[in-house]
């Protein structure tokens, strides 16, 4: 499947909905838990995401369509939210994220791209050159990479409890995709 930008819009303006569904209202326990050091719980998750819609999508594709290839992007702090998420409440952290979201997709729609620009080129600090339609379907897929990894973390936080029905969960024999 190519690239399409309003099948990416899609997917992009549904995940702080998921988020909220799956997340709103539970207790710490489920909020809290992860898989080990350097790894993320759902509310680290949803910081990182919010950390994400301030300093990577939309910045990065205002690079390319600015700079192209002669600006590199700014680094991205992958473990920034533990800092800029410290004291705060869950349901502060989903209205952060809705928030935010709703206006980067405005920004976004208002970049007006046409196809042509989808081709531009920007680069990468690791990667090196990447065109737009990559980073933007990037950031859809990095919001799915982010459900998967909440699911599997509180699915986990069930390992031992469901016995013997292990053998039937394919989420409890997945491997952590968050290592560094």
């Amino acid at each position: 499947m190519t690239f399409q930008l309003a099948e990416g819009i899609a997917v992009l303006e549904r995940t702080p909905v998921a988020f909220r569904a799956l997340l709103g209202g539970l207790s710490g326990q489920w909020i809290a838990g992860n898989e080990g050091p350097d790894t993320f719980s759902p509310f680290d998750n949803l910081g990182h995401l919010i950390h994400g819609e301030r300093t990577d999508w939309i910045p990065r594709a205002r690079i390319i369509l600015e700079h192209g290839e002669a600006r590199a992007f700014v680094p991205f702090d992958r473990f920034a939210q533990a800092k800029e998420s410290r004291g705060k409440a869950l349901e502060q952290l989903l209205d952060e994220f809705a928030r935010l979201r709703r206006e980067n997709l405005a920004a976004l729609e208002a970049l007006n791209l046409q196809p042509q620009d989808l081709a531009r080129r920007g680069k990468h600090p690791e990667l090196g050159v990447v065109t737009l339609s990559e980073l933007l379907a990037t950031w859809a897929v990095h919001d799915l990479t982010h459900l998967h990894q909440i699911s599997r973390v509180m699915a986990h936080q069930y390992r031992d409890a469901v016995g013997p029905w292990s053998v039937y969960l394919g989420v409890l024999k997945c491997k952590g995709h968050s290592d560094p």
